[in-house]
């Protein structure tokens, strides 16, 4: 048995893990790379005994390698959730757009893509390799006839819709278990992700290995104050916000802000993307999935992610027109846009006409790789380029850690230390190396063997 990374393990992007046992393989994840990760997308190791491709979440940073992965010759079985199958095709159609496919080559990649995905249940063993014919979905494979047969399990993982951390059993009943990105504790649109029951090898995430979050109150508090002072003042409030998880968490603490009557129920929330609109509407699609407290507003006739100050945006000649009125009025006002990173999305267009007001508040909610306009902002610089132009910074920028929708030292540290049978290895991926090394001198207390 070897691992092979071919991303995603010195960073936090580009995550693609190869397990290989004697002739076969099977792929974790194929991952984009971002930020001042800018290897060359295709891809450079072989697929020729790769008998499926298993996915943890549909983030771009996990999926939006797998149109080159197709254009290597692969074809057999992309397995992941149900809920992730339904995302795939949101995150690949708006990843191949940032890459500059037109219509016509987006469709085709789809098409294969659609026809090769096999869905299935949480806490379902998979005989794999997985009896597999394109365009029919078999997700209860029984091929026992190989004797190095493996089968995996994807259990909730609690980062965002349909992701899953990933058990593989080897033929000589071995566990490896790769975390996939793994949600933190006590959200409330999501359930927390719970240890397996063993895991002899653990691949597992560390990207906030190093640090703890704000607590789910802390968040809720710290927005109503940004919100407050934009009242007073004037000014738009700009989210910029991953599609999946991130603009459903915003949304589900903003509704509950103005069912406390803690805002003014009169100011407008503005959700400004498409596909997180298309997202959302598939987060409602699977209420099951959600959390108790999520699921007990439905009870008492609330709906958490479409309420009435919520307004979408759809078309881009709307988007512009609100763009240019709210740099005129200065109006307060909420909007949520993509991309998450500020790499592209329609942000971009809201932080180079409102950066340079400092009645502008930035929240930033989630990671900022390194490299991206995010990042840069996070710093404290002064000026940044958009379009090739100099904007000078004045808008008040905040970090919510509250908002991040991977676990933090804590988290990690308790989903490893819950394993009832102490996993014979540990091996840290999805991590900047300074964080992993932290990370690892911690788990090396507990008396965990760090790889």
């Amino acid at each position: 048995m070897q691992v092979i990374h071919h991303g995603g393990k010195d960073t936090v992007t580009g995550s693609c893990h190869e397990l290989r046992l004697d002739d076969q393989s099977i792929l974790i994840d194929c991952g984009l790379f971002q930020g001042a990760d800018s290897r060359n997308l295709e891809i450079d190791f072989s697929t020729r005994n790769i008998v499926a491709l298993l996915l943890t979440h549909s983030h771009i940073d996990h999926v939006g390698r797998i149109p080159w992965l197709l254009a290597k010759g692969f074809e057999k079985p992309i397995i992941c959730t149900k809920a992730t199958a339904e995302l795939l095709p949101l995150m690949l159609t708006d990843g191949l757009k940032i890459q500059g496919l037109n219509n016509r080559q987006t469709e085709r990649v789809l098409r294969k893509v659609k026809r090769m995905v096999i869905a299935c249940e949480y806490n379902e063993w998979i005989a794999i390799p997985t009896p597999f014919k394109m365009g029919v979905q078999l997700n209860n494979g029984k091929d026992h006839s190989r004797p190095n047969t493996l089968y995996a399990r994807f259990q909730p993982a609690g980062h965002i819709l349909g992701s899953a951390y990933i058990e593989v059993k080897l033929p000589n009943q071995e566990v490896i278990v790769f975390s996939g990105d793994l949600g933190p504790s006590h959200t409330p649109l999501l359930p927390d992700p719970l240890p397996p029951e063993r895991a002899d090898y653990l691949f597992i995430e560390s990207t906030y290995g190093d640090r703890q979050h704000d607590d789910i109150a802390t968040r809720g508090q710290r927005l109503k104050k940004i919100i407050e002072r934009s009242l007073r003042d004037g000014g738009t409030i700009l989210i910029p916000a991953f599609s999946v998880g991130r603009t459903q968490e915003l949304l589900f603490d903003i509704e509950q802000l103005i069912y406390q009557h803690d805002i003014d129920i009169s100011m407008p929330i503005i959700l400004d993307s498409p596909m997180a609109s298309k997202v959302t509407r598939s987060y409602q699609r699977f209420k099951k999935l959600w959390g108790n407290e999520a699921k007990a507003k439905l009870e008492a006739h609330r709906h958490p992610l479409e309420f009435e100050q919520c307004i979408t945006v759809e078309d881009y000649r709307t988007h512009q027109r609100l763009v240019n009125r709210l740099a005129s009025t200065g109006e307060p006002t909420i909007v949520v846009a993509a991309s998450g990173m500020c790499q592209g999305g329609r942000i971009m267009a809201y932080l180079k006409a409102l950066l340079s007001d400092k009645r502008t508040d930035v929240i930033f909610a989630g990671y900022q790789a390194d490299g991206t306009l995010g990042a840069e902002l996070q710093s404290g610089t002064s000026e940044v380029e958009i379009d090739g132009e100099m904007i000078k910074v004045k808008a008040q920028l905040h970090t919510m850690s509250g908002y991040s929708a991977h676990a933090d030292k804590n988290d990690l540290m308790e989903f490893v230390c819950g394993i009832a049978n102490k996993p014979k290895e540990i091996h840290l991926i999805h991590g900047v190396p300074k964080t992993k090394s932290y990370f690892a001198k911690e788990l090396k207390k507990q008396g965990f063997d760090v790889r």
